[in-house]
């Protein structure tokens, strides 16, 4: 699925530098390395303020509690997506109410939203946290109209999508605040776990930033209860480094996607739906994907899995099995047929090696294995 060394080896001196640096500074938690990568991800973003943190799961707790989402409050999400999305929600003591998604794009759907709020008439529904799943951004004109319909706020969990527009603007810079996270499978990666949150709202760039360390302004005097979710200078360099290179490697993702998409279709594997063959993924026109995933609905799909296994090519299931479902979450109240769209989602999707240092003979091999299967 990934090979992390291609990419080290593209920038290998220039990382081992950065490294030293901060190894020199002796500065490794919150030093001026993670000012610089701040400054400059906010510029690649297109907002004023990005405060780093310890993990992409910390991004969407901070983006949440910083905008004062709390207990009492409700939180509209979609229930295909990793744990996180849920699993912040709770930690910040709010309740999560979930929507079904729009199969084309696997984001949440917006009219599933409203439907949500129609039915749930009294609950203080404070916030909605689209998913910019896959590497694509989720329908943001629908979601504004909506904001602006409920007056809520809008928190983007953009995890798997910096660099990824809508209509132009970058991810980062559509809602109230935006997580994102740089966990090594990223498309902006560190060398461990690393996240960030992005907003327009200074009061929010603040409030984060006193909660990510301990609740704190001044040394041990906490004015209210935060975490310790401090980015440390190491990976805050070895990022800036890196997001130099992120819009030629997005770049590349795009490219790599197109090929793909032509490979399948020469194949003649490509059907509208499951039943007829592979569904290749679906970019909205509105949208700059930056498919930091590659995902294909695929019939058979478990044991199109196993065969390529057999044959040593990588795949993965990004989800197999929806958050409504997971053991852990029973206590929101959702069972089985809740959301038809996400079930059906989390028994056909299948995602295929991805990464910028692919080569287009290893995606030749990749179609011809599964065109071989389905022979």
């Amino acid at each position: 699925m990934l090979d992390f060394s291609r990419q080290f080896a593209s920038i290998r001196q220039e990382l081992l530098d950065s490294i030293e640096a901060v190894c020199t500074s002796q500065r490794f938690i919150l030093g001026p390395q993670v000012a610089s990568f701040e400054q400059a991800a906010a510029t690649a973003c297109a907002v004023p303020h990005a405060i780093g943190c310890a993990s992409g799961t910390d991004a969407i707790w901070l983006a949440l509690a910083a905008a004062h989402v709390g207990p009492g409050d409700a939180v509209i999400t979609t229930p295909f997506s990793f744990f996180a999305s849920v699993s912040a929600i709770l930690r910040c003591g709010a309740q999560p109410l979930l929507a079904d998604i729009d199969p084309a794009t696997f984001n949440l759907s917006a009219a599933a939203v409203e439907k949500v709020i129609r039915d749930h008439k009294g609950t203080t529904i404070k916030a909605i946290l689209p998913v910019h799943l896959y590497g694509q951004c989720a329908d943001w004109d629908a979601f504004s109209a909506l904001k602006q319909r409920h007056n809520l706020l809008l928190v983007e969990d953009a995890a798997q999508a910096f660099g990824a527009t809508w209509n132009g603007v970058p991810a980062g810079a559509l809602g109230d605040a935006a997580a994102f996270s740089f966990y090594p499978t990223k498309n902006l990666s560190a060398m461990g776990d690393a996240g960030l949150v992005t907003t327009p709202s200074a009061e929010i760039d603040d409030h984060a930033r006193v909660l990510r360390a301990h609740g704190m302004r001044r040394r041990y005097y906490h004015d209210e209860i935060g975490w310790n979710s401090r980015l440390d200078s190491l990976q805050a360099a070895i990022l800036e480094v890196k997001l130099r290179y992120l819009p030629m490697w997005n770049q590349r993702r795009r490219d790599l996607a197109v090929r793909y998409d032509e490979l399948f279709r020469d194949a003649g594997l490509v059907g509208k739906t499951v039943k007829e063959g592979v569904v290749l993924p679906f970019t909205d026109p509105r949208a700059g994907h930056v498919f930091h995933q590659y995902v294909i609905r695929a019939p058979r799909r478990d044991a199109l899995r196993e065969y390529l296994t057999d044959r040593q090519i990588g795949s993965e299931i990004y989800y197999p099995l929806p958050l409504h479902l997971q053991t852990s979450l029973a206590c929101l109240g959702y069972k089985q047929g809740d959301f038809p769209l996400s079930e059906a989602a989390a028994h056909e999707v299948l995602a295929l090696p991805m990464y910028p240092e692919l080569r287009e003979d290893e995606q030749q091999t990749v179609v011809e294995a599964i065109a071989s299967f389905y022979a």
